[in-house]
């Protein structure tokens, strides 16, 4: 693949994360993200937008047929806790940060719910993506995808080959064809 393609398909893929995730991206709590860090050096926000960059080309790859608005909003909103786990996961109900895994599904749906509404496929996403620590897996296939996009950025960001950018990564909303 030339470096034309690779642009020209990055360009496509933030131009569906610009029409199914802009709503998500304005809001003042998901910007917030941008202090918490989720791996390494890599902030709560720039890792949903890797996980929902990837879980776009993991559908196309599979041809999986996900509902692609659902798929987008569900990758943004599935670490959508709002707190460092690292620091302060105490005072968010988790009795230690290594159970942050098993708890932040649940907070992170519960902050999701009270920002924004919600299809039942985005909320299977979201309560989901952390299987099979959570027990009971995904539903729908937009949710597995997810969870997969979700252990593969999650793996890359832990040893280190997928490092945040000195400038922090941001999709221009600008552009939305609404």
């Amino acid at each position: 693949m030339t470096k034309e393609e690779r642009l020209e398909r990055h360009k496509k893929i933030h131009e569906i994360l610009r029409k199914h995730g802009q709503e998500i991206l304005l809001s003042h709590s998901f910007i917030k993200s941008h202090s918490f860090i989720q791996h390494g050096d890599m902030s709560v926000y720039e890792h949903s937008i890797n996980v929902a960059e990837r879980a776009i080309r993991i559908n196309r790859f599979l041809h999986a047929k996900c509902v692609e608005r659902d798929l987008v909003r569900g990758a943004l909103l599935h670490d959508y806790f709002l707190y460092d786990w690292h620091i302060d996961g105490k005072e968010k109900g988790n009795i230690h940060p290594k159970l942050h895994g098993f708890y932040h599904p649940g907070t992170a749906l519960k902050n999701a719910c009270r920002d924004f509404v919600l299809t039942e496929r985005e909320k299977d996403i979201i309560k989901k993506h952390m299987w099979p620590l959570t027990i009971i897996p995904p539903l729908c296939r937009e949710a597995w995808v997810v969870t997969l996009a979700d252990k593969y950025c999650s793996a890359m960001e832990t040893i280190g080959l997928h490092k945040a950018k000195v400038r922090v990564k941001q999709i221009d909303i600008s552009e939305t064809d609404n």
